[in-house]
């Protein structure tokens, strides 16, 4: 099933499948009697609806409950939606590692695997660590390459809607790399490349730390962070794709670079570097005063590009995540100075999802494609214009 249009000459039929399949997904075992009553589709309708998802491979009869069984003679035929009539693949590349999730139609996770990568490693190595991680997963849960429906990737950069990254300073050889026709040769299924914030912003919104916040930013800290921002609960990128690049913000001539913020010598510390960022702030805690004065510029910096997503989009949640979150001393700062800089200062809390955001967030990207295909879902959360 495609996406529904005005034109369509079987609109209505596929209207009542779409509604039916979205019954069925979410009732568990239902009766044609329970379909009825769920959809207010009159039983003749959902019988027909029910063959041709037969058909379709999407339902199958569920087994009968034998106590049931037992108290009713032969009972009502029930049926299901068929979770692994396909699969979904949700794929991180960053600077340290890979890593990839698998999960079914109904986006339960059923497998995940990931490999360190080296931060100086070029795009054709690490390209090809994804390609091994995938294999790697596909081969330990069983799962054939040619039931994947849709894969989703979070990737840094400012990604563009065909999968270029149009600008990538975190991985060598990433700027200007068409990185999803590069992974498309792999797959006969949909490739949809995101940027990673924004992936882990809409991950945090279906599992993590934001499910019950429709206007959320989710800061991926680090030197240089990044951001994504759901607006209405919807993703925004922004018209280039551009949206959330707070990391940026030091270029408007507000002085020292990020590469300085957590030095405590005349040398800048390598962005990519989390084992030297994390013996700065061990030295902070200990007492060093350089550290500690580095952490501060660190926090202070943070607390203006936060402010400055929170100044014009006024979110009710934001959500801190990347190698920042596992830091202590970051949250309670970032509240306090927030409260400081802006008209209503929103809730900050720590990602629930940690190092999986961005891998689970490129997975509900490939589900929210494949459930516009099969419930003609027209509000998904990821959906390109």
């Amino acid at each position: 099933m495609g996406r529904l249009t005005g034109g369509d000459p079987s609109l209505l039929r596929r209207i009542n499948s779409a509604v039916v399949l979205h019954a069925l997904r979410g009732a568990g075992a239902p009766t044609l009697t329970d379909l009825t009553r769920i959809t207010g589709l009159s039983r003749p309708t959902v019988e027909g609806v029910v063959e041709g998802l037969f058909e379709a491979g999407l339902v199958v009869e569920a087994v009968p409950d034998e106590s049931e069984a037992r108290r009713q003679g032969r009972p009502a035929r029930r049926f299901r939606f068929r979770a692994e009539a396909g699969h979904l693949l949700g794929v991180e590349i960053g600077p340290h590692r890979v890593s990839a999730l698998i999960s079914g139609l109904d986006g339960r996770i059923v497998g995940a695997g990931s490999r360190v990568v080296s931060e100086t490693a070029g795009a054709d190595d690490r390209l090809d660590q994804v390609r091994a991680v995938i294999a790697d997963v596909l081969r330990r849960t069983g799962v054939a390459r040619s039931s994947l429906r849709a894969v989703g990737v979070g990737s840094p950069g400012i990604v563009e809607a065909d999968g270029t990254v149009r600008l990538g300073t975190a991985l060598p050889d990433w700027t200007g790399l068409p990185l999803g026709e590069r992974l498309r040769r792999s797959f006969r299924c949909p490739v949809l490349v995101e940027n990673d914030a924004n992936a882990a912003a809409v991950a945090e919104h279906w599992k993590g730390a934001a499910t019950e916040s429709d206007d959320v930013v989710f800061v991926l800290a680090g030197l240089s962070p990044g951001a994504g921002s759901l607006i209405g609960g919807r993703l925004h990128r922004g018209f280039g794709g551009a949206a959330g690049e707070i990391g940026a913000l030091h270029l408007l001539g507000r002085g020292v670079t990020p590469e300085h913020l957590l030095s405590t010598t005349d040398t800048p510390l390598d962005p990519l570097d989390e084992q030297a960022v994390a013996v700065v702030f061990a030295k902070a805690k200990e007492g060093d005063a350089g550290a500690q004065a580095a952490v501060e510029r660190f926090l202070q910096r943070l607390v203006h590009d936060v402010a400055a997503l929170v100044l014009a989009l006024d979110p009710e949640l934001v959500v801190v995540g990347g190698w920042a979150a596992g830091l202590d001393g970051v949250l309670e700062p970032l509240r306090r100075e927030l409260a400081r800089y802006c008209l209503r200062p929103p809730r900050v809390t720590l990602s629930l999802l940690g190092e999986a955001a961005v891998a689970t967030g490129a997975l509900r990207l490939a589900l929210d494609h494949v459930e516009e295909e099969l419930f003609a879902v027209e509000g998904a959360v990821t959906a390109r214009r």
